[in-house]
């Protein structure tokens, strides 16, 4: 198997998930920075890639992934130990909730594209955008919360990482970065704080990334 290429950028939040899935495969790959602030996934070259101009994508044997959610039920398929999903069905549906829930209903609000047309067609301020964020975040940990409560014994589902704590962690970075307030989410928090003792999540890090900057 040729060494699998990650077309990413370092702060986007699909990007970081990606990342801590590959490190807790333990599969090595090299990076090709994509840069959203300049406008290079907009790029032909990497529209020739992935058509609709995102990150990740994904090179693997001839092949170009693109959607996290796919790519991470892909590293699952393709490589299942460790595995990120638990062996049962109930509990491999819970997990994905846990995870769509994230990649589905949190991240897709406050993502760059959704942030740019709130600030430049509809002339949001800043604190506009922050608030705007902080709802959306706030209602889905919210939910998260509760969810870890039923389900969590250390992470976000049962005593071992799975795809939920993949999507929790990036968004948890990105709530800080917008400054909400976490402390109504305890569970959140804690195992935030699991996964910063975890090298998997902490080599997968933005600030860890050849483009950080």
């Amino acid at each position: 198997m040729s060494v699998p290429i990650l077309h990413a950028y370092w702060r986007s939040g699909t990007s970081y998930r990606t990342r801590i899935a590959l490190n807790l495969k333990g599969l090595a790959y090299e990076t090709a920075p994509v840069d959203l602030r300049a406008g290079e996934q907009k790029s032909d070259a990497y529209r020739a890639l992935n058509p609709q101009g995102l990150v990740p994508a994904l090179e693997i044997d001839g092949a170009v992934l693109t959607q996290s959610p796919a790519i991470l039920e892909w590293l699952e398929e393709a490589h299942p130990t460790p595995p990120l999903l638990p062996a049962d069905a109930v509990g491999r549906a819970h997990v994905r909730a846990m995870a769509a829930l994230v990649a589905c209903d949190i991240h897709p609000l406050n993502n760059l594209r959704i942030l740019q047309t709130l600030k430049n067609d509809l002339g949001a301020g800043e604190d506009q955008v922050k608030a705007w964020t902080a709802r959306w975040i706030g209602d889905g940990f919210s939910a998260l919360e509760a969810l870890i409560g039923r389900h969590g014994r250390g992470w976000a589902y049962g005593d071992a990482p799975t795809l939920a704590d993949c999507c929790l962690i990036p968004q948890v970075y990105s709530a800080e970065r917008f400054e909400v307030d976490l402390s109504p989410y305890p569970r959140i928090r804690a195992v935030a704080e699991q996964a910063g003792g975890h090298p998997a999540f902490a080599a997968a890090r933005p600030d860890r990334q050849p483009d950080a900057g």
